[in-house]
Order: C-alpha cells, then structure tokens, then sequence
C-alpha cells in the first residue's frame, strides 16, 4: 500500500533538507520525495506538523525475555513499548555491559515474533564475563578466561551485534588486559566500543581516558554513555574538552547524554558502594526509591542499609548533577541524544518514556536549542555512529520509519512518580511504512525487526 504524508514540514539534517515537502512511501521504503502529489492508497495530511526520520536510541536497556522464550511485551510497561511511543523507532540494547539473554539470540528473537521498534544490541561484557565462569565482580579474569570471552563475543559480533558495551563501573575487577583483550574482537569489522565508565565526578577524568586510550589502542571507534550521570557534577566542560582532544588525534569518539537532571541506577549497584556520598557531596536523602514498600520516599540511613541489603534490586533515582552540566553537554557538536532507559516492570527513571519529547519541550521551546539540532541529535547522529545508511534519515531509498509531531504541542509527561506516562503531541509513528502509533495509542505492536551489522 502506498501512503502520501503531505504538507508537513520535512526536517532530515541527514541530507540537510529543511523543506515543505511531501513523502510518498512504498514498501517500507521511501519512495520519493517531492513537491508533488502522486497518488496513494492513504493520505496522512501533516499541515502544521514536522516531518522526521523514527528516532534512533543509541542506549537504552532492552525488555527481558520471559521464561517461555519470548520478549516482555507488557503494552503498558514494556520499555519497547514506551520507546515506540515516544517516537523511537531504533533502539540499540544490551548497554553498560548487560544483555538479558544472548545477544545474537535476542535479535533472533525479535525476527520471530517481531518487536514494538527495530532493535539492534551489543555484546555486554559482564554477561560474557558470568558466562565464562568470572562471576566476581571485584576480581580480575584470567588469560583463558579473556581469551574464552573473545571467543564467544567475535561469534556474536559474526551474527550481526553491532558491538561490545562496558560497565566498568559495575564490574571494578576488570582491567586493562581484559578491555584489550575482549575489545579486539570488534577490529574485524571496526564495530564500536561503548561504557559506563569507571567512574564519575573528580575521577571521572582517569576514567574516561581507560576506554578512550582502549579504543585508540585498538583503532576503533568508541561511544562514551550517558556524559550526565558521569561528569554532571561540575566536570562536563573539562570532560568534553578532554574528549574532543582524542577526537582532534584521530579518535573516533563521541558521546550521548539524556535530558534530566537525575540519574537512575540499581541500589546494589556499586555506584553505592562506600564513599559515595563524599564523592558526590551529598547525603542519604538525594536517593529516591522507585520500588518496594518504601517507594517514592527519600532514603534515610536506615532506610539505605535495610534496602541494600534486603532489596539490591531495587531501581532508584539520585538527584546529584547540574543542571547547567548537562545544558551544556547538549550544546556540543558531538554529543547525541539517548534515554540511557530502563524498566523494571514498569518501575524507573522517566527518561525510558519521555527522553526524547522532553529534548524537544524542555529545550527547544525553552529556547536552549535549535529545532533542526535537536533532531540531528535525535535521528542523523546516532544512526551514522552505527553505520545505519537507511535510517535516521528520509533520502528516496531509506526505510520508511517516520516520526509526525506538533512542535507547539509535544511534550513528555512522565515523572518520577509516574514514570509511564506517555508522551503528548505526536500525531504518527511509522514502521517501515506502517502505521505503528497514533496520537499516543498503539495501533501494531510487532513491527520492529533486528537491525544487524
């Protein structure tokens, strides 16, 4: 079936096209871009509305797999779903070292039974690591077990996984032999390295220079997660110059960072580890509980230890960076939009639903950003860090994921309170060519397939 969308004001700063101009979409592809009118099955009418490529989620933390083998897929809570709904139409999973399956599986899966977005993955380093038996955290890996991980991650990276994800943060035992080792895999095809890294605030300069000198040893290019949650806390300007000095020396490197002024993390993480407080300058009550039968409640003391101990699982909320921090990070050239979302049966951080409109209400209405910018860092810039050629962009010839919305009137709606709330302002979302979303109601839920390098 072929659609017209007509009238809308296209925004593709892949092709740095800023135009009103119509799309005519065939087979899940674009087929032409015109002033004209050709005729078509379905005419969507976007007078008033921009036009834009399915924005891309460079990092966001997939929904698990249920024990008869299939997805999640919880309309209501599934983060798939809150993504889709949002205007997400690629996501990019299996981040901070984290997979909760194989990830080469996991695509499988999503081609069987089909997903709410195109989903493409990288290799999480920690499962790995579980998987070959280096189950403390703590501890460092042997040469065998370094070499077994290798293995096991260039089998997946064979099978189409786009590349390999650290939470150095999560796993302190790991050093670097073990980045060397477990990153060379990726050299093949020149698949990217991403991470959580090491550490934040005041160290987050050593920090980031452990996977920036990775990649530059290797030659491979690198993504730096979520520059917020990591040199948020008064480091950002220095950090990004610090960045953008390897990128002047031939480092393939950029950055992504979520529009909030809190970050989310797992209680038992060891972001909580001893000597938290002392390196953000803070107290117990920054942290929000997002589960349990303390939820939504500030931590106390007590509250903090018999959580920790009783409940590690739990996601919370800490509200320790900078406002001006994170302002910044989204005026540099070289860093990208991603939710960094997460959902724990429909308990997390509202950046997992309302990431993305809120860049474009909370920034660009505000006056902080350019509308065309913001998109660029929304569709054209992660999708060419993955090397994604048709999409993220609205050429004749791309894939036909699409984005329709009110720029007056879009706006995110999720809180921390009420993380699920769905986003207001966006007319359509379109999956190769099909209408996946309509003023924020689900039409069809299994569009999304892998997306594989």
């Amino acid at each position: 079936m072929k659609t017209l969308i007509q009238n809308g004001l296209v925004i593709d700063p892949a092709n740095r096209i800023c135009a009103k101009l119509n799309l005519l979409l065939d087979g899940g592809k674009i087929a032409a871009v015109t002033t004209g009118t050709p005729a078509a099955d379905r005419v969507i009418n976007a007078e008033g509305k921009i036009v834009c490529p399915g924005f891309v989620d460079i990092h966001m933390h997939e929904d698990p797999v249920e024990p008869d083998g299939r997805l999640y897929t919880d309309e209501e809570k599934s983060i798939f779903h809150c993504m889709l709904r949002m205007g997400v139409t690629t996501v990019l999973g299996g981040q901070c070292g984290l997979n909760c399956a194989h990830p080469a599986d996991y695509l499988d899966i999503v081609d069987r039974d089909g997903a709410a977005v195109n989903v493409a993955m990288l290799a999480g380093h920690a499962w790995f690591r579980d998987y070959v038996g280096a189950t403390n955290k703590y501890a460092p890996t042997t040469p065998e077990q370094n070499r077994r991980m290798a293995e096991e991650i260039g089998k997946a990276l064979d099978r189409g996984v786009m590349g390999l994800s650290y939470g150095i943060r999560y796993i302190p035992g790991i050093n670097m032999d073990e980045m060397l080792a477990t990153a060379a895999p990726c050299r093949k095809d020149g698949k990217l390295i991403a991470a959580h890294i090491r550490s934040d605030a005041e160290e987050v300069f050593d920090a980031g220079r452990e996977l920036l000198e990775t990649g530059r040893i290797i030659g491979l290019p690198v993504q730096v997660s979520h520059i917020g949650s990591m040199a948020g806390f008064g480091q950002m300007e220095r950090f990004l110059t610090m960045v953008d000095e390897y990128r002047a020396n031939g480092l393939d490197v950029s950055c992504d960072c979520y529009p909030y002024y809190a970050f989310s993390t797992h209680l038992g993480s060891t972001t909580y580890d001893e000597g938290w407080m002392d390196r953000y300058h803070c107290g117990y009550d920054v942290v929000e509980l997002c589960e349990g039968k303390y939820k939504g409640q500030r931590c106390t003391k007590e509250i903090f230890d018999e959580e920790r101990r009783n409940n590690p699982d739990c996601i919370t909320v800490c509200y320790v960076m900078k406002s001006e921090d994170v302002d910044l990070a989204f005026r540099h050239p070289n860093v990208m939009l991603a939710s960094d979302g997460i959902m724990n049966h429909g308990q997390g951080h509202p950046r997992a639903a309302g990431a993305f409109p809120r860049l474009l209400a909370q920034f660009v209405r505000q006056g902080k950003l350019p509308l065309y910018d913001a998109i660029n860092r929304m569709t054209a810039m992660p999708a060419d860090k993955l090397g994604l050629g048709t999409k993220g962009r609205l050429n004749a010839g791309a894939d036909a994921d699409i984005v329709i919305f009110d720029p007056e009137r879009i706006q995110d709606r999720a809180t921390f309170s009420e993380p699920l709330l769905p986003p207001v302002g966006i007319d359509y979302i379109l999956i190769g060519g099909e209408i996946a979303a309509e003023n924020g109601k689900i039409l069809h839920h299994h569009l999304g397939r892998s997306v594989r390098k």
